[in-house]
C-alpha cells in the first residue's frame, strides 16, 4: 500500500532564531521589514502579521526582533529531513516549509501508522521543532492535510472526504483568485471540484487542476529525494555560553538524531564518532574541545550513542564556555545484517553485552575496563594479558594465531601475577602440605629472543585436594637442588 506522511514546520522561522525557552519574551522574525512569525506574547501584544518594525516597537519594546535567515532556515529543514532517512530513503523537501515521506513499506518495521507517527514526532519534537503531521494515500493530500493540521486519512474514501471540508486557499495556485472564489460562493475544495474543469483551467490555469488530480489519487506525483551526504558532518549554534558540560547532553542528542538518520540511509554502522565543543571566536579564539568516542561494537541507533556521550560529558571540565557544537563520524563500516538465528541467546546477544561494557567503560575510563587476550607465545605469562576493551577486534586476528597444541592443554583459572617460590620439605615441594604431583610434565622452552625460560609444569595436589599448577626450572648442573615455583590454581 502506498502512504505517504507530510510534515508542515508552521512556526519554522521563529524556532530557528529563538528557541522555544525564550518565545515568551516576545519574540517577532521580520522578512523585508515586515513580521512574518510573531510569539504567543507578541501577539497578545497586539502585533500582527505583516506589521513594521516601528508598529511592533510601539506596541512591545521590549520585543526580540530577528532577520529572517534563509540559510538557517533551509540548514533546520535539512537536519530534520536527515533524521527522518532512518525511517524511508524516500523524504523529499516539498513548498511552504513542508518534508514528503513514503512510507508504504515502512509500516510492518515500525509498527504501522500509528507508531510511526509517534516516532516522527518525537524526533521533530527532540530536533526543537513543532510539527503539523498528517498521512494520506496520496503525497499532495498529505500536504494538504498537513497545511490545515487536519490529521490522518489513510483510505482513500476518507482522504475524499477529509479534503472536501478543505478551504479552497490551502492550494497555493488559488490564492491568486481568492476574490473570484469569494464572489461565486466557492470556499472549499469539494464545492472547487464541481466547478467546470474548462472554465476552472481558462480562470485559473492548469497548476490549480494538476493539484487537485494529484491529491484525489487520479495523477502521478513525481519527487526529487533528498540524497545523503558522502561523509557526515553536522554543527548546531548554541543559543547562549554554556559552562557546564552536562548541560551540552540535549544539544548532541539533536546531533546523534541526525546521524542516525544518515547511517541508515546509507547502510553504515559507526566505530568512532568525535564531540566538538566550540569555543569563542575572534581574537579570544580557542581550539575545540574534542571528545573522542570509539565503539567496541559498530552500532547506528542513538540510544546507546547517547547514554556514552552522557557519561563522558559528565566527566569533562571546560576550560571556556561553548557556544557551538560539532559532531563527526570519523571511522564508519557497512551495516552487519541481523542475526540469522532462529530463537535469541539467553541474557541477550553479544552486541547487548558489549553496549553494557561500553557504557561502564565510559563511566569508569577505557583503561579501567579490560578484557584478557591470548598472545602466540608458549611462556604463559606472556601468553596471558589484559587489554583496554577497545582492542577486541585486532585481538581477535592475533588470538586465531595462537598454537593449537597449547589451547588444548591444562591451564589453571588463576594465573598469579608473579610466580611464588616454594619451600622443599624431604625432596618435595610445599605450599601448606606437601605437594604430590598428579600429571606428567609439560614441558617449555622459549623466550630465547627477550629472555629464555625453560621450565617443567606439573599439576599438583594438596592434602586438601586442591590442585596447583606449579613448575620446576631446568637446570645445567645434575648435583644442584631444583627449585620450585607456584604458578597458578586450578578452579
Amino acid at each position: 500500500m502506498r502512504l505517504w506522511i507530510a510534515l508542515h514546520l508552521p512556526r519554522l522561522p521563529l524556532e530557528v532564531f529563538a528557541p522555544s525557552w525564550c518565545t515568551d519574551s516576545g519574540s517577532v522574525v521580520l522578512d523585508q521589514e515586515r513580521v512574518l512569525v510573531a510569539s504567543t506574547c507578541a501577539r497578545d501584544a497586539g502585533v500582527q502579521i505583516g506589521m513594521r518594525r516601528g508598529g511592533v516597537l510601539m506596541l512591545l519594546p521590549d520585543a526580540r526582533i530577528h532577520e529572517r535567515d534563509l540559510a538557517l532556515e533551509d540548514g533546520a529543514r535539512q537536519s530534520v529531513a536527515l533524521t527522518l532517512l532512518q525511517y524511508t530513503p524516500q523524504v523529499a523537501e516539498d513548498e511552504e516549509s513542508t518534508l514528503i515521506m513514503d512510507v508504504g513499506a515502512s509500516l510492518t518495521l515500525f509498527g504501522g501508522i500509528h507508531a510511526l507517527c509517534a516516532r516522527v514526532r518525537e524526533n521533530v519534537r527532540a530536533l526543537g521543532f513543532t510539527v503539523s503531521l498528517a498521512a494520506s494515500p496520496t503525497a499532495r493530500g498529505a500536504w494538504l492535510l498537513a497545511r490545515a493540521n487536519a490529521g490522518r486519512a489513510v483510505r482513500m474514501e476518507s482522504l475524499v472526504r477529509r479534503l472536501d471540508r478543505l478551504a479552497v486557499l490551502l492550494a497555493p495556485p488559488a490564492r491568486a483568485h481568492a476574490a473570484w472564489f469569494d464572489g461565486i460562493g466557492c470556499t472549499t475544495l469539494g464545492e472547487l471540484r464541481r466547478l467546470p474543469r474548462p472554465g476552472l483551467q481558462r480562470r485559473c490555469g492548469g497548476a490549480l487542476l494538476d493539484l487537485l488530480d494529484a491529491a484525489y489519487g487520479l495523477a502521478p506525483e513525481l519527487y526529487e529525494w533528498i540524497a545523503p551526504p558522502e561523509t557526515f558532518y553536522a554543527r548546531l549554534e548554541l543559543f547562549d555560553r554554556i559552562d557546564d558540560a552536562e548541560l551540552l547532553l540535549e544539544g548532541s542528542r539533536r546531533l546523534l538524531l541526525q546521524l542516525v538518520g544518515w547511517l541508515c540511509a546509507r547502510q553504515l554502522a559507526v566505530e568512532r564518532i568525535t564531540l566538538k565543543l566550540e569555543h569563542e571566536r575572534g581574537r579570544v579564539a580557542r581550539a575545540p574541545t574534542c571528545i573522542d568516542v570509539t565503539l567496541a561494537e559498530p552500532a547506528w541507533r542513538d540510544e546507546h550513542l547517547v547514554r556514552l556521550l552522557k557519561e563522558r560529558l559528565a566527566k569533562t571540565v571546560l576550560d571556556a564556555p561553548v557556544i557551538g557544537l560539532g559532531l563527526e563520524a570519523v571511522q564508519v563500516q557497512p551495516m552487519a545484517p541481523p542475526s540469522e538465528s532462529l530463537f535469541p541467546e539467553p541474557g541477550g546477544t553479544e552486541d547487548d553485552r558489549m553496549r553494557m561494557l561500553e557504557l561502564v567503560a565510559a563511566r569508569l575510563g577505557a583503561d579501567n575496563v579490560l578484557q584478557p587476550l591470548l598472545k602466540a607465545d608458549y611462556r604463559p605469562e606472556q601468553a596471558n594479558a589484559w587489554v583496554p576493551l577497545q582492542h577486541k577486534v585486532a585481538d581477535k586476528a592475533r588470538e586465531a594465531r595462537m598454537p593449537p597444541d597449547v589451547m588444548a592443554l591444562p591451564r589453571p583459572t588463576w594465573l598469579l601475577a608473579k610466580p611464588i617460590a616454594l619451600l622443599m620439605r624431604n625432596h618435595r615441594p610445599f605450599y601448606g602440605s606437601p605437594l604430590r604431583m598428579t600429571s606428567s610434565p609439560e614441558r617449555i622452552e622459549a623466550g630465547w629472543w627477550n629472555g629464555p625460560q625453560t621450565r617443567d609444569y606439573f599439576i599438583a595436589e594438596g592434602q586438601d585436594h586442591t590442585l596447583y599448577w606449579v613448575y620446576r626450572e631446568r637446570i645445567g648442573a645434575d648435583d644442584a637442588e631444583p627449585r620450585w615455583f607456584l604458578h597458578g590454581l586450578f578452579g
